[in-house]
């Protein structure tokens, strides 16, 4: 019994050694898809800043992972264009976590960029 369980755990071993090998060869863990990086990013970024997630303006593919810019809706007021919105810049790493945020607009629901 001791030389089937010392068998199964250098195979287990070997397993996750040719796993490592294989992620550092291709760069490192696979990258989540773009549509599970726009969700991502919009409610950790609303989970952070306890408002509500707009919608995502903007997705890119970056070395380590992905950067989105999400709408979100700032200061909620009567009516819905006075509201006040801003503009994040989201970094996820390639599995989709939060790694940082910026804001970098604000402006007022009804304004049309020129």
């Amino acid at each position: 019994m001791a030389t089937e369980e010392n068998t199964d755990r250098k195979e287990t071993d070997r397993k996750k050694a040719d796993r490592k090998e294989e992620e550092a060869h291709n760069g490192g863990p696979e990258r989540i898809a773009a549509p599970t990086a726009m969700r991502r990013a919009s409610g950790q970024l609303a989970q952070m800043l306890q408002c509500e997630p707009g919608s995502v303006s903007a997705l890119k593919a970056t070395g380590d992972g992905w950067s989105a810019d999400v709408e979100v809706v700032e200061i909620e007021r009567v009516p819905d264009t006075a509201s006040v919105m801003a503009s994040y810049r989201v970094y996820l790493d390639a599995q989709g976590q939060l790694l940082g945020y910026e804001r970098t607009r604000r402006y007022g629901r009804g304004q049309i960029d020129r």
